[in-house]
């Protein structure tokens, strides 16, 4: 095998993390209407699937280098898919069907952490002249699995019938069990040579536009998963528009968007002033949460959730380069670190959200995460005149 097999097996990781952060939210009206569970309890799903990603980060920061990639590229896509399967199995064999939807999501967050945290680190030693472009290019099949997962379960619910679902995330499983079989047969190359050492993770926290990055990197995870994990229950409970329809015209929309961004950017990116791109987009984005929130209008509701896709597919992968050219040292740790923060972001957009829709209106729980894009603003005019004076 060479390494276009290894980079095909990351692109698989990828669309695999898109599977266990995507799927369940498609399904939320499901569980609500057949088990009963609430708001709340489906904030706590979301919160506690990034929130144990952002605690393997953590774990990762000093074992990843220790064991391996290979062994922690396998163990993800083991952890992925054994957490599909129990996503659709452990609810119909256990007596509290929430508690069951608690077990596969810790599970499957093992797996997403694991892969969020190595996929990036094998990318970026691989030998490519353009590194950006490449973890650009990486991101987007996030993207293009996030589409894949809307399409082909809103086909299955349509053909198959939605009362079916628990068999889905079976069929899903079966994507990260081809992948154990790869990641052990391709060859991998190491971020930090070992004639080299890795920056001290004390260093690179002493440089302030590190600590810009990581309030960056949360910003972007929220940005992003407070719209995406949302989009298909917001659409058909508080636009009131059809299954089939919302998630076409919100999440997959979204996604759609968002992956077509990264796929431009991965291609264009030499071509570009990066941060001026990605202040640009975080305005867009708060934008696009305005027009979600207080369009009369379904339709253009639904195309601000879409707008937001294409408003944030630039900033994850965009703070990524920015931090490798910054820090070519920083090592899989500071990989790890950023992923955390990311996933600290993502944990904390949704959480915040569906809280306090299930007190509020639902249009007032997504209006609160307007706070995101404004502080991802913030912080990229921070970094950019940090570089500008020449501290980092």
């Amino acid at each position: 095998m060479t390494y276009k097999h290894t980079l095909a097996a990351s692109y698989l990781g990828y669309i695999t993390q898109a599977i266990v952060n995507n799927l369940g939210p498609l399904l939320f009206l499901t569980f609500q209407r057949q088990f009963g569970i609430t708001l709340a309890q489906l904030a706590v799903l979301i919160s506690l699937n990034f929130t144990i990603q952002l605690l393997v980060d953590l774990l990762a920061v000093r074992y990843v280098d220790k064991i391996g990639y290979r062994a922690a590229a396998i163990a993800a896509s083991v952890f992925a898919s054994a957490g599909l399967f129990l996503m659709g199995f452990l609810p119909f064999v256990l007596s509290q069907p929430y508690t069951a939807l608690v077990i596969a999501a810790v599970v499957n967050a093992i797996g997403g952490g694991l892969l969020e945290v190595i996929i990036s680190p094998i990318v970026e030693a691989l030998p490519n002249e353009n590194k950006s472009s490449a973890m650009s290019l990486l991101h987007s099949f996030y993207c293009w699995g996030y589409v894949a997962v809307i399409l082909l379960s809103t086909l299955y619910f349509n053909t198959i019938g939605i009362k079916n679902w628990r068999f889905l995330p079976m069929l899903w499983a079966l994507l990260p069990l081809g992948n154990i079989f790869l990641f052990s047969c391709v060859p991998l190359k190491t971020l930090i040579d070992k004639n080299e050492t890795a920056e001290p993770l004390r260093a690179i926290f002493t440089k302030k536009s590190f600590l810009v990055i990581v309030l960056v990197m949360i910003c972007s995870g929220a940005s992003e998963q407070a719209m995406s994990q949302w989009a298909s229950y917001f659409a058909e409970l508080g636009l009131e528009v059809s299954k089939t329809m919302g998630d076409l015209l919100g999440p997959c929309a979204f996604a759609v968007l968002m992956g077509l961004t990264r796929t431009f950017f991965g291609v264009k990116q030499k071509a570009i002033n990066l941060p001026a791109v990605m202040t640009a987009s975080g305005i867009l984005c708060l934008v696009s949460y305005l027009i979600a929130v207080f369009s009369p209008y379904p339709l253009l509701a639904l195309f601000g959730c879409a707008l937001c896709g294409l408003s944030v597919g630039i900033m994850w992968p965009g703070t990524f380069s920015i931090a490798s050219k910054l820090f070519p040292r920083g090592g899989t740790a500071m990989f790890a670190l950023l992923a955390m923060a990311g996933d600290a972001g993502c944990a904390s957009g949704p959480a915040l959200v569906g809280f306090v829709m299930n007190g509020a209106a639902l249009k007032t729980g997504l209006f609160t995460a307007i706070v995101f894009p404004l502080l991802f603003v913030l912080g990229v005019l921070l970094l950019r005149r940090t570089k500008t004076d020449g501290r980092t």
